[in-house]
């Protein structure tokens, strides 16, 4: 990992949740990644917002957007008159990516730190701030009933089922009214069912930690997403 990436986002998450794990009452490793994985999700809801929102703006001018497509068959024009909805409207069609973009790193990062200590990986000394004791061992039974540190089938199951509840979500948010099915269409309806197939995949030769991880983030977003396509 690059020494930027240590600073920033690894070393701090790590911190985080040993200090969760030591302090919250049981000392469960998967009560602690539940813990982390909303704080961090709720240190992130600005800017998942903003990107929730700029997904229900680009959903309020599909209308338009088809009578344009419908009216220029120029591709040229056809842009053109894209670019001038967008300003008219106010629209960026590329202010849902930032936010995205921008705590990607963090997922990443929370997800390093999951595996590597539900693997047993040593705990580097030079990692832990002065304030931090080092725990002699990470017990990584959640609940006393799951073992975070082995796969689980039933968590991958799950963690995908989610995945797919959320995309259909917004699948359905974005379901044009018209009867033709363009390429951004197709290709969303393709997506819908290859990430859960991919998640469960992936999922299945994880430690569950992971798993878990992907529950709670995918939790938390279908409540986020929900809030702010209510209004």
């Amino acid at each position: 990992m690059g020494a930027l990436f240590n600073t920033i986002l690894y070393k701090p998450l790590l911190n985080a949740l040993i200090i969760l794990y030591q302090y919250l009452p049981g000392q469960d490793f998967g009560i602690a990644i539940i813990v982390l994985t909303c704080l961090v999700r709720l240190l992130l809801y600005p800017l998942t917002s903003k990107s929730f929102k700029a997904q229900k703006a680009m959903q309020s001018i599909q209308p338009k957007i088809k009578e344009i497509q419908k009216k220029f068959k120029d591709k040229g024009e056809q842009g053109k008159a894209m670019m001038e909805l967008y300003k008219k409207e106010k629209i960026s069609p590329f202010s849902g990516c930032l936010p995205m973009l921008i705590q990607f790193p963090i997922l990443i990062a929370l997800f390093f730190v999951f595996r590597n200590l539900s693997e047993g990986s040593a705990i580097d000394n030079n990692l832990l701030y002065s304030f931090v004791s080092r725990p002699e061992e990470i017990n990584t039974m959640f609940l006393g009933l799951l073992n975070l540190a082995k796969p689980s089938a039933v968590l991958a199951i799950i963690a995908g089922g989610l995945q797919f509840f959320q995309m259909k979500m917004m699948h359905g948010q974005n379901k044009d009214s018209g009867d033709k099915k363009d390429f951004s269409q197709t290709m969303q309806k393709q997506m819908l069912y290859f990430f859960p197939f991919f998640a469960i995949i992936i999922l299945l030769k994880l430690p569950s930690a992971v798993g878990l991880y992907w529950i709670t983030t995918t939790l938390f977003a279908i409540g986020q997403q929900y809030l702010t396509f209510k209004d």
